[in-house]
């Protein structure tokens, strides 16, 4: 860690802006909008010490996992290199701990250390509890007969199943689920894009199973007023979540995706695709069964929470939107203490020297 003080004081931020609804639908949310882009300053510093950086920061597995073995991210060259849109896959902890991590990665650039973020996932879980339970119902229901699975579940197994999901948000280190990622959506006030391997392998290589992650996970419960339309991206990856950031680039500019955008040149547009490497629609999870429909009915519930456009290219692209004027002050603060420790590395000195733990990086 470069700077422990600063990165507990982005944690109280985080609690601070955290506020409970009041009426029928007390879900938690944050009030404040915050996107984590690696800044660009990393370009200008010498190529021996651009990889020491991201030896550090990245996680070079995840990475090569989501790009080389399955086309899942950066597989479309337009998007990655014209549209300056290449999506990087951050460390974290392991264990059950790494949804919440990459969720705050993607957003303040800090791990959920505190679960800070886990009790608000709890606490709404709980208070929301009839809300979540019925979309979680109902969306497992189709999902399973869309598989051609005809069965019926008593309600006490249900609740029973519930209870389980309730549990795993409370304890430190449980591993996380879909309804956890869709709880989360919530809580941002902001679409979650997971793009994920689709099967679960043992270390030989045997397909498993079906792992139900990938996909668009939007605040459904909210009123659209509410949330905002710039959404995260999150890597999933044999029982791992990764947080998914882009590099700061210089805003919209020329680059050519087929909109018209009004924005000054301190705004990164990055352009996450709502398509698969096949040209196929990402699922839209927990949807209830009047928003259920074809891909065109899907796409333009898409369109409706997203700010969307198409590529010259022909790619359905959803617009993340940051910018670093506009960022949270503590977070900026880090990311410089955290970039000048990099500008005084000579590029001579040896790489192996010195090499800290890795609980040293909470970028």
């Amino acid at each position: 860690m470069v700077c422990p003080e600063l990165t507990e004081q982005i944690r109280r931020e985080i609690a601070a802006s955290l506020h409970q609804r009041k009426g029928d639908f007390a879900c938690y949310f944050l009030t404040d909008l915050v996107t984590f882009t690696l800044p660009a300053d990393i370009e200008d510093l010498p190529p021996t010490v651009q990889e020491k950086l991201f030896d550090e920061v990245l996680d070079r597995d995840v990475q090569k996992e989501l790009e080389e073995e399955s086309p899942i991210i950066n597989w479309s060259l337009e998007l990655a290199t014209r549209l300056d849109s290449r999506l990087y896959a951050l460390w974290n902890r392991t264990a059950g701990d790494c949804l919440l991590d990459s969720v705050l990665q993607a957003t303040w650039g800090i791990y959920d250390k505190d679960s800070v973020l886990r009790k608000a996932l709890h606490d709404s879980l709980h208070d929301c509890s009839h809300w979540f339970y019925t979309r979680w119902k109902d969306w497992e229901s189709w999902y399973s007969q869309s598989f051609g699975l005809h069965f019926s579940l008593r309600e006490e197994q249900w609740q029973e199943d519930w209870a389980f999901i309730l549990s795993l948000a409370s304890q430190p280190g449980a591993s996380l689920e879909q309804t956890h990622i869709f709880v989360l959506a919530h809580i941002l006030r902001r679409p979650i894009i997971v793009y994920g391997v689709k099967y679960y392998k043992s270390f030989r290589g045997e397909t498993l199973g079906y792992t139900r992650f990938q996909g668009v996970y939007l605040p459904l419960l909210w009123e659209q007023s509410f949330c905002w339309k710039s959404p995260i991206a999150l890597g999933y990856t044999r029982g791992h979540f990764s947080a998914l950031v882009a590099m700061e680039n210089d805003g919209y500019g020329n680059r050519g995706a087929g909109a018209n955008l009004n924005t000054d040149d301190d705004v990164t547009i990055t352009f996450l695709p709502l398509v698969d490497s096949e040209r196929k629609l990402l699922h839209v999870h927990f949807l209830s069964a009047q928003e259920l429909g074809n891909e065109e009915q899907q796409e333009k519930l898409l369109r409706e929470w997203l700010d969307c456009c198409v590529t010259e290219g022909g790619v359905l692209v959803a617009m993340q939107k940051s910018s670093r004027r506009r960022n949270h002050p503590l977070v900026t603060q880090m990311v410089e203490k955290w970039l000048d420790r990099y500008r005084q590395i000579r590029p001579c000195t040896s790489l192996s020297d010195g090499e800290e733990d890795e609980d040293d990086e909470d970028e």
